[in-house]
């Protein structure tokens, strides 16, 4: 670097992958500086890789913001290693004096960060872009972290302000040389030998398709969400989980967009406060995953490790598989499969099925939806499994075992969904049920019994 040439800042892109509502991106665009966006795949931190299904989504949302950014007049950097020696790699090369991210709340994320915070050879900047209040900043009246949802949201609530999101930048000064970048192909994130991602194409991951995915929300699926997200047999839910994981949109931005449609009279208060309540369940998760960072692989509940689980795998394969005799199951596990994303009712019934009446240690079922969902992300998988399991924070109680012959009934009343996945069903070729509901439950309540729990 030249003796007149202004020093870069580094903006360390993680699940953040956007250009509006990029705190960090925004402040180093603000100082007037040169910006290196950056983009580390770094798979040696974190509760364990990345699933498949992820992979693929990273790939075309990567793909998405390196585009965006070259309408800036900037480039997208990918490097892969650990991003502490990455980090200093590039500041060394570039002469950057500065390296700013979003913050995340993961188990080992977090101390690789704080490590960072006192190693790195230059000026660090840590943001909050991923949640709408940061887990620290959120304490019941005794000072404790909250560990039952309905008085955490009440209290998040009444933090919230109206701040606008900032619009993404007209433009990035590049730097006078860019780093060397590695090719997102050399990466191999899309599936080959076989290629089993065709289904996905419903999805658009990047900034553009999460934003069109809101705005679609919106106009129509937010009316009657409130009675209709429990239907898998309608279009009633938003599907903006993935592009939240990925952070290709901000809680923040769904939060301004949702109420200024009650504001407006486009949207009705029952849908909105429904649809809020559920971006709020993840914020809690990740208030719970902060606090206590062993539930990505652990029991919350100590007493639950003495739980009887059975190995069984071949009723495990028929789970993953969509072949269990219970319809419902079956099609949500088929979905899964054909487009990395389940219907959430049919995740709770899915997960029931694996937990009670497969009596299948959760953990199973989470690494499973780990690798297949497109959303797979460590703090809602996680605290959803346990949720189900009854060994989470405000978790369902384990004498709740859904009955998924009932919850079809209830849900797909006319049996549309399961139609679309199943439609072998009322023929030979459709597997009788890989066990008896009522047995299944009774040995679920006799194994709580044995556990002592």
């Amino acid at each position: 670097m030249g003796e007149n040439e202004v020093p870069p800042i580094i903006v360390w892109f993680r699940r953040d992958l956007r250009l509006a509502d990029n705190p960090a991106l925004t402040a180093a665009v603000s100082s007037g500086r040169p910006v290196i966006p950056l983009y580390i795949l770094d798979e040696t931190t974190g509760v364990r890789r990345i699933g498949a299904a992820s992979r693929w989504w990273l790939n075309k949302s990567l793909a998405a913001l390196a585009a965006s950014l070259e309408t800036l007049g900037s480039r997208l950097i990918l490097k892969r290693g650990v991003a502490a020696e990455v980090l200093d790699r590039v500041v060394a090369e570039t002469g950057a004096t500065g390296v700013h991210w979003n913050r995340l709340y993961d188990p080992g994320v977090v101390e690789r960060d704080l490590a960072l915070k006192k190693g790195l050879r230059a000026e660090r900047h840590s943001f909050n872009a991923a949640l709408l209040t940061e887990p620290w900043e959120m304490q019941t009246g005794s000072g404790k972290d909250y560990s039952v949802f309905t008085p955490y949201w009440r209290a998040a609530r009444t933090r919230l302000d109206r701040v606008d999101a900032a619009p993404a930048p007209r433009r990035l000064v590049a730097p006078a040389e860019w780093p060397d970048s590695e090719a997102l192909a050399d990466w191999k994130l899309h599936p080959a030998k076989p290629d089993w991602s065709g289904g996905f194409d419903l999805w658009t991951p990047g900034e553009t398709g999460a934003q069109a995915r809101l705005a679609q929300f919106l106009d129509k699926g937010v009316h009657g969400y409130a009675e209709r997200r429990d239907r898998p047999d309608l279009d009633g839910v938003s599907r903006l989980s993935p592009h939240l994981h990925f952070g290709e949109i901000g809680p923040r931005q769904i939060w301004i967009a949702a109420e200024t449609a009650v504001a407006t009279g486009e949207a009705a208060d029952i849908d909105v406060d429904k649809f809020l309540a559920e971006l709020g369940w993840r914020e809690f998760n990740h208030h719970v995953l902060f606090h206590h960072p062993r539930i990505a692989t652990e029991n919350m509940r100590g007493g639950f490790e003495a739980m009887p689980w059975r190995k069984d795998v071949k009723a495990f394969r028929a789970w993953t598989e969509g072949r269990t005799g219970y319809p419902l199951v079956d099609a949500g596990m088929r979905e899964l499969w054909a487009t990395g994303y389940m219907h959430n009712r049919v995740r709770m019934v899915a997960a029931s099925f694996l937990v009670k009446h497969l009596l299948i240690d959760w953990r199973e079922g989470e690494r499973w939806f780990w690798d297949t969902l497109v959303d797979a992300d460590p703090a809602n998988n996680a605290a959803n499994w346990q949720w189900v399991a009854g060994s989470g924070a405000d978790a369902s109680p384990w004498f709740r075992i859904f009955n998924p012959t009932g919850q079809a009934e209830k849900f797909d009343p006319d049996g549309a969904y399961v139609r679309r996945w199943v439609p072998e069903l009322g023929t030979s070729r459709y597997p009788k049920p890989i066990v008896d509901h009522a047995a299944a439950r009774a040995r679920a309540l006799d194994a709580v019994k044995a556990g002592r729990l």
